[in-house]
């Protein structure tokens, strides 16, 4: 009876993916309505930025683009300078000020980019936030502020097409996407004023400027590792709307490109998905006995379990630009990697660094 149990909760989960995959919102052709600021901090990125530079220098309708340069010792800020030099006068390089007392670095860069924008008089209605992994298609912002005005929405995450190579990354990073289709109520937390019921994607996110002004912006979050996540939910408490899209024909992403970059990555951040170490005790244990111990009874109720977290897989992959099979095949294994992941950032709370900076503040 138990066995029968927890198949059909992973029946369930299944089912929800499918629904969450039809209700994704997508999108399509649009012309732009509003004033862009693109806004892209980079701290040691010349080896991987080129491409997204390029990308932004091919933008159609020309948007303004505010880069900051966050400390980097690795020649970052000559090659922005060398690659966006025929853009002219709508590019701003800045240098970024010292790390003050109480902030990160990711949340202290992204406030200052804010900041120089506002300054600078361009007059923005929607700032578009980018790692320097993601790279633009060149109607990537018409498309995204059309969802956005569609959505009716003041904090939009496109998730970009999320690319890996290596195993461990082919093994961990469907997860992302995979999560939030499964156990995240799209429709319902784009209605729900509840800053709990939250999601978002700093890689590529749009965010109305009178909005993130309303929240407190970046210094609202200033301590926060999770800095997206925590920005939608000081949206969400200030009266606004927030709502994810399927942004893998828009944007692409490769965030590791290793397994030690890939494991350091998880460790420094993944503790802060949890509300408490009880919290994510319950929800590690949850997934293990859905995912893992249930397809190693050896039973036709594991057997239909493992089958059903596969489709729930492939939904996920095929509704987010993702590659399905074979990696599908291998969900348990993920599932289990991903608890180790948990464990390990616990573990290391508050001992990881990240480009050479404390990634937790107690």
């Amino acid at each position: 009876m138990a066995l029968a149990v927890l198949t059909l909760a992973v029946l369930a989960l299944t089912v929800h993916t499918l629904v969450n995959a039809r209700l994704l919102r997508r999108p399509g052709a649009g012309t732009r309505q509003h004033r862009v600021a693109v806004l892209l901090p980079l701290r040691d990125e010349a080896h991987r930025v080129e491409p997204c530079l390029r990308a932004l220098l091919a933008l159609r309708g020309e948007p303004r683009l505010l880069i900051l340069d966050d400390g980097s010792t690795d020649g970052t800020a000559d090659l922005v300078r060398s690659v966006l030099a025929p853009a002219g006068d709508r590019v701003t390089l800045l240098t970024g000020r010292p790390l003050p007392p109480g902030w990160l670095g990711k949340p202290h860069a992204c406030h200052q980019l804010a900041e120089a924008e506002a300054e600078a008089g361009a007059e923005a209605d929607v700032l578009v936030f980018i790692d320097a992994d993601v790279v633009l298609r060149e109607d990537a912002l018409d498309a995204a502020t059309a969802v956005l005005d569609d959505a009716e929405a003041d904090l939009l995450s496109p998730y970009p097409r999320i690319t890996a190579g290596s195993p461990g990354e082919r093994l961990v990073q469907p997860l992302l996407q995979w999560s939030w289709l499964t156990f995240l109520p799209l429709r319902a937390m784009e209605r729900s004023p509840r800053p709990s019921l939250a999601a978002a994607g700093g890689q590529f996110l749009l965010v109305r400027r009178a909005a993130y002004d309303r929240a407190g912006g970046h210094a609202a979050v200033r301590d926060r590792i999770l800095e997206d996540i925590e920005l939608a939910r000081a949206v969400k408490r200030t009266g606004g709307r927030i709502a994810l899209a399927d942004g893998s024909d828009l944007a692409t992403c490769r965030m590791y490109t290793s397994w030690q970059d890939l494991r350091d990555g998880y460790s420094k951040s993944l503790w802060a998905s949890f509300g408490s170490p009880v919290g994510a005790a319950a929800v590690v244990t949850l997934l293990l006995t859905l995912y893992v111990v249930l397809p190693l009874t050896g039973t036709w109720w594991g057997l239909a379990g493992y089958l059903l977290g596969v489709a729930g897989r492939v939904v996920s992959a095929r509704a987010t630009g993702g590659r399905a099979w074979p990696d599908a095949l291998a969900h348990p294994v993920s599932v289990l990697l991903f608890a180790w992941l948990v464990v390990r950032s616990f573990r290391r709370r508050g001992r990881v660094t990240w480009k050479g900076r404390p990634t937790w503040r107690p």
